[in-house]
């Protein structure tokens, strides 16, 4: 089985990765940082997996395009690659938001047309799209990564329609996690004050569900119930309780 995975040297994953390290896998991992691509490439086949790696940066189109022309025949899909910012809309900087879209949006989004075109083809293949409990809600202080993992939900939950009209055995997931320990805070200039999730558990929770054919993959009772409350309470109410949690975060 070939699976190819974004964002795969640290985090949610590199964990998945590990899970999915086995003789009869063949991964393929790709990332930014060279020399964390290659430790976790090394760690990988030390654990008995076939592994590739690729450094890109996907914030470029040119670059998604060209991994599909080197990846072909996927099994299984896993748009991980992501970044988020904190801060006031008018503070924050331009150019880490415009590469934040590209990363979280633009690469899900041909990395998603493209391999899902070939598996529709196969009649077979999963992908799981790294989403958040944050693609739920309005995310003020934070309101450019909400609106990316907002889209990501929206996509995912459309192209799953789809396949369901056309009978299609292809599957689609999105994994929506809350507040999970990784390097994440540090790139996103934030420091949780509420619980963390661990890496590794919610890595193990998204491959649970995703061999189970789980569309929503929300891990953690507590963010269950934050799930629901974004879409029973009205959003100008959502809002204000999200604009709280976040102010407590800035650095």
């Amino acid at each position: 089985m070939k699976i190819l995975i974004t964002g795969g040297s640290s985090g949610i994953g590199k964990d998945i990765a590990k899970i999915l390290a086995k003789k009869e896998n063949e991964l393929v991992i790709v990332a930014r940082d060279e020399n964390k691509l290659n430790e976790t490439k090394k760690e990988l086949e030390e654990m008995g997996a076939k592994v590739v790696s690729i450094v890109a940066d996907l914030s470029k189109e040119e670059n998604c395009i060209e991994i599909h022309k080197k990846v072909q025949n996927v099994d299984i899909l896993i748009n991980n690659a992501g970044f988020g910012d904190c801060g006031n809309f008018t503070k924050t900087n331009l150019d880490k938001e415009i590469k934040m879209i590209n990363t979280n949006i633009v690469a899900y989004h041909v990395l998603t047309k493209l391999y899902l075109t070939d598996m529709k083809k196969r009649n077979s293949g999963k992908i799981l799209n790294v989403a958040s409990i944050a693609g739920f809600m309005p995310g003020p202080l934070m309101a450019t990564y909400y609106a990316t993992k907002a889209y990501i939900v929206r996509l995912s939950e459309a192209i799953r329609e789809e396949l369901i009209k056309e009978k299609s055995k292809v599957q689609i997931s999105i994994l929506c996690p809350g507040p999970v320990a990784t390097n994440f805070n540090k790139v996103a200039n934030v420091k949780f004050k509420i619980r963390e999730a661990n890496s590794m558990e919610v890595a193990k929770y998204a491959i649970k569900k995703l061999k189970k054919g789980k569309f929503y993959i929300v891990p953690g009772i507590d963010v269950k119930f934050a799930k629901i409350g974004a879409k029973i309470f009205p959003t100008k109410l959502v809002g204000k309780v999200a604009y709280m949690v976040q102010k407590r975060k800035l650095i």
